[in-house]
């Protein structure tokens, strides 16, 4: 599959049964802001509420865009994913939306785009803050009415889907640099999912590893182990490629014969030297740094304006001016829950 995608689901799944997706690893069960994920998805799958999920490059976005899917009344319907930085800003308007015969040179035949393919089902727009302004424009007019021409059309196109967005890229900053439309943010972040990096979920590790493990076994007919002091090293490793990172490390060290060493030296090459080991390590940028701070200064103020209100939503929505629908989002993303429902 090229830089459009399309996917039906093989079978049905019960409307909000996440857990129980076909060939994606175990992302949703080792980290209380992974399960809050699951929980957000299982509360949006009935609707069609456009989302945007952000996160590194890497943490699992597409994997979290197909658990949309899989969960949704449209898992029946198309999985279209479209990568919007692979694909050359001249043709990305006529991929998306298609294009009638004698549109623009090489135009033989009339093409459908990829709204058209993703009609009844899910169009997931990966890299979203790549495109370019004018078709940041028309992004914005679909999902208004959701309604368009094709290229060198003149005539309007109904098109019945729900649009997932994702970036890793910092999208304040853009609007703030004028390279991403204000209302386009607004309209796209109905929903937000922030994917935690695979650094700040180490507990997740041992199970994606054995299940990576498994797949490219099977995959590659190997019976590779994965040997208990080769997966302490895995669980200490930082991954700033996250769980794309992870999966590559296991892939190779199935298909290679020295795999295991080959492992383990690419986790060795990256431990820290005696003297580092004397002061913390940083393995983030200052945005990264900056963003992670912002995220913690967020979480105690939200929890102590709840705390002073007594978990009141609504009066807490009024003193923080956010919309009743931001709060929600903001505690589930935050992991916060209310004093009656915290484990003694």
């Amino acid at each position: 599959m090229g830089a459009g995608e399309i996917e039906s689901a093989d079978r049905p799944l019960a409307q909000h049964d996440v857990k129980d997706l076909v060939n994606t690893p175990p992302l949703f069960d080792g980290h209380p802001r992974m399960r809050a994920i699951r929980s957000l998805i299982e509360s949006i799958a009935d609707t069609d509420t456009t989302v945007l999920i952000r996160g590194e490059s890497g943490v699992g976005k597409d994997l979290i865009a197909r658990a949309l899917h899989a969960a949704s009344t449209r898992r029946q319907g198309p999985f279209i994913k479209v990568n919007c930085a692979a694909i050359p800003q001249g043709l990305l308007e006529s991929e998306l939306f298609g294009h009638e015969k004698g549109a623009f040179t090489g135009a033989h035949r009339r093409k459908p785009g990829q709204f058209e393919f993703a009609n009844k089902g899910t169009i997931y727009l990966d890299e979203i803050a790549e495109l370019p302004p004018a078709l940041q424009a028309k992004i914005l007019h679909v999902l208004q009415d959701f309604r368009f021409s094709r290229v060198g059309g003149h005539g309007m196109i109904d098109v019945d889907a729900r649009v997932v967005a994702a970036t890793n890229r910092d999208l304040e900053q853009a609007m703030e640099r004028g390279e991403f439309r204000e209302d386009l943010y607004y309209r796209l972040n109905v929903v937000e999912i922030r994917v935690p990096p695979l650094r700040e979920r180490r507990e997740e590790i041992p199970a994606l590893a054995a299940w990576f493990l498994a797949k490219f076994n099977a995959q590659y007919g190997r019976q590779k182990q994965l040997p208990a002091g080769t997966l302490a090293r895995l669980s200490s490793y930082s991954w700033s490629g996250n769980v794309r990172e992870l999966e590559n490390a296991v892939r190779r060290l199935v298909v290679l014969s020295d795999g295991e060493q080959a492992v383990e030296a690419l986790v060795d090459r990256r431990r820290p030297t005696p003297v580092d080991a004397l002061r913390p390590l940083v393995t983030e940028s200052l945005r990264e740094i900056a963003r992670r701070g912002a995220r913690e200064a967020e979480r105690k103020a939200l929890a102590e304006v709840l705390e002073r209100v007594h978990w009141n939503r609504a009066e807490a929505s009024r003193i923080l001016k956010v919309s009743y629908k931001t709060l929600l989002n903001k505690i589930c993303e935050c992991g916060l829950t209310p004093p009656s429902r915290r484990e003694p």
